[in-house]
């Protein structure tokens, strides 16, 4: 009986304790003097359509100036959800971060705000942040006055569309028309572009017999163009052959057999890379011009040959580097 009792009293102990409690929270404080604490506010960027789960982001930008300071313990609470008109409104506080700076005569502290939305109606409805309300104390006092934040006011909406809408009485001549952008899709477009035409240039580059670009008029290209009008005839397979032994000529300075291979490829090192064809048209022109009965293996017809040596020269002196079989 004694322990029943001993637990009703702690019960009514609790009770009264918690209503004091909620009655000091709800004692209205006299507002201290705007000319003590300013607030400067960073709201959302847009003011409807929000939905739920929709987060809302504010910064509060609070100056309290001498002899005041901010009483930090009535900062909002995370977790609290505002209400609206007397009712629930569905915002909830998420995440609080305040930075504190301390000046001379004044102090500024930065509040972050993160409100999320849990609940919203069937259509669009009007929502609002609350002012927040923040309490300062003076100085070597126990004058304690309040403060409140300016609230902020918006718009959620329903995730679908409830009922039978007529969309041209729900336009407001207020609300711009909305735009598909295609920012995104325009760059990648630029960009795809910008790769085909390097690409297509890089092609032009490797495969081009012309003098367009710098470095594509060199003596290999010309021999290339100039075997391709030569006839497909004993004649015209020995013009070939001279016709590159000029362009091997030009590129070395000096006149190129095949014992000085190896002085032309120290003094242009980029052709080192198709030593195995130069050796390979030294022993035609020999075959061609004076040793006709030894026979040759190329793989393919001689004229053949020599325009695909070309092509690899060519490549040679543009600063490429060709496939060069040993």
């Amino acid at each position: 009986m004694k322990a029943r009792n001993h637990l009703l009293s702690l019960f009514l102990a609790s009770t009264l304790l918690c209503t004091a409690l909620s009655s000091a929270a709800d004692v209205v404080l006299p507002s201290v003097d705007s000319k003590f604490v300013s607030v400067k506010e960073i709201n959302p960027s847009r003011d409807a359509g929000y939905v739920v789960g929709d987060k809302l982001q504010r910064t509060m930008i609070l100056t309290v100036k001498q002899p005041y300071d901010l009483i930090k313990e009535s900062l909002p609470i995370v977790g609290y959800e505002h209400r609206y008109r007397g009712q629930v409104s569905g915002i909830e506080l998420t995440a609080i971060d305040v930075e504190e700076q301390r000046e001379s005569k004044q102090s500024v502290y930065t509040i972050h705000l993160e409100y999320q939305v849990f609940k919203i109606g069937r259509v669009a409805k009007p929502a609002i942040l609350r002012g927040e309300i923040v309490k300062v104390r003076q100085q070597g006092s126990k004058d304690v006055k309040q403060f409140r934040m300016p609230s902020f006011n918006f718009r959620t909406s329903p995730l679908s569309v409830y009922g039978e809408v007529n969309l041209k009485n729900e336009m407001s001549p207020f609300v711009a028309p909305l735009k598909l952008h295609a920012d995104k899709e325009w760059l990648a477009l630029k960009v795809a572009a910008g790769v085909l035409a390097a690409s297509l240039l890089a092609l032009l580059y490797i495969l081009g017999a012309r003098t367009w670009l710098p470095y594509m008029g060199g003596a290999f290209a010309k021999a290339y163009r100039k075997i391709n009008k030569l006839p497909e005839d004993e004649q015209g397979l020995q013009q070939a052959i001279s016709t590159v032994h000029a362009a091997l000529h030009q590129v070395a300075g000096h006149s190129v057999f095949g014992n000085g291979v190896e002085r032309f490829l120290q003094t242009k090192p980029a052709f080192a890379v198709a030593k195995p064809d130069i050796e390979r048209f030294f022993a035609l022109s020999r075959q061609v011009f004076f040793d006709t009965n030894t026979p040759l293996e190329l793989g393919m017809p001689p004229k053949q040959w020599l325009k695909k040596f070309c092509r690899h020269m060519r490549d040679c002196e543009r600063g490429l580097r060709p496939e060069v079989k040993a």
